[in-house]
């Protein structure tokens, strides 16, 4: 609102003056004679009131009062609007320094970038703030590399080059192995077993030997499978040779036994 009451007061002021009466003509005549350049009329208390054609009117505070001057050009974080009648300087918005328009930055403050007309606190993709310039300007990416945020800190690669913290490989590194999908160069994962457990029974084959041999087996298991790349997995199963002996025989079966055989040769005829 404050933009749009400038030109309604220069034309009050305007209007002020033109129905001054006679008695004031002289008073305002010798008043001209000391208005600063540029000025058509002015006042000792506020200074310019109107500018010649093509020059802008300006107001500036001067401790609680504003004074006006007349200006080729607009003083620094201040633009131009050029009306009918009248020309203004119009101050610019609080993050640009200068500016050429209402929209449109030429230099930004301290901690503020410009980039497209505007300033803002950080750059986008593909620019470096320029603290110096106060400017997003192009990065120069590393080699292989198609857009960066500053040259060692790549977000893009090259379509046959493998992307890790913000770099890009030929091949992935040692530890690295390369993702073909997503063009990534990824961490290996390489196998985890648990502990062995206890040996498992011994199994044999009937045998008529004193004793007799089998196996007997134990296993871990997979806690973390391994990548593609990554360090396979050690066996998980182990088989080793057990013995049993037979146990005696208590005498009441040798004794069953016998009878038995000392019974099948009594029915065998003589």
């Amino acid at each position: 609102m404050g933009k749009m009451w400038i030109p309604l007061l220069i034309w009050m002021l305007h209007l002020m003056i033109l129905t001054e009466g006679q008695d004031n003509t002289r008073r305002s005549s010798s008043v001209s004679r000391v208005c600063p350049a540029g000025c058509v009329s002015c006042s000792a208390l506020n200074g310019c009131l109107s500018c010649k054609p093509r020059l802008f009117f300006h107001l500036e505070l001067d401790g609680m009062r504003q004074r006006g001057s007349c200006l080729s050009s607009c003083p620094r974080g201040h633009y131009g609007r050029r009306f009918p009648h009248i020309g203004t300087c119009t101050r610019c918005k609080d993050e640009c320094a200068s500016c050429f328009s209402e929209h449109f930055c030429t230099h930004c403050h301290p901690g503020h970038f410009l980039f497209g007309g505007k300033c803002g606190d950080s750059c986008p993709i593909g620019f470096t703030a320029n603290t110096v310039l106060r400017e997003c300007t192009v990065s120069e990416c590393c080699t292989g590399c198609e857009m960066c945020v500053r040259r060692n800190m790549c977000v893009r690669c090259r379509a046959d080059l493998y992307f890790l913290h913000g770099q890009c490989h030929l091949t992935c590194p040692k530890g690295f192995e390369p993702d073909v999908q997503l063009m990534q160069c990824t961490p290996q994962v390489h196998c985890e077993v648990g502990g062995w457990t206890n040996w498992g029974p011994c199994i044999w084959r009937s045998s008529a030997r004193p004793y007799r041999r089998g196996q007997e087996t134990r296993d871990r298991q997979v806690l973390k499978s391994p990548s593609v790349s990554g360090d396979p997995c050690p066996p998980v199963s182990q088989i080793r040779k057990c013995v049993n002996r037979k146990r005696p025989k208590s005498p009441i079966w040798q004794a069953v036994e016998e009878w038995t055989v000392q019974w099948m040769l009594w029915l065998l005829p003589s």
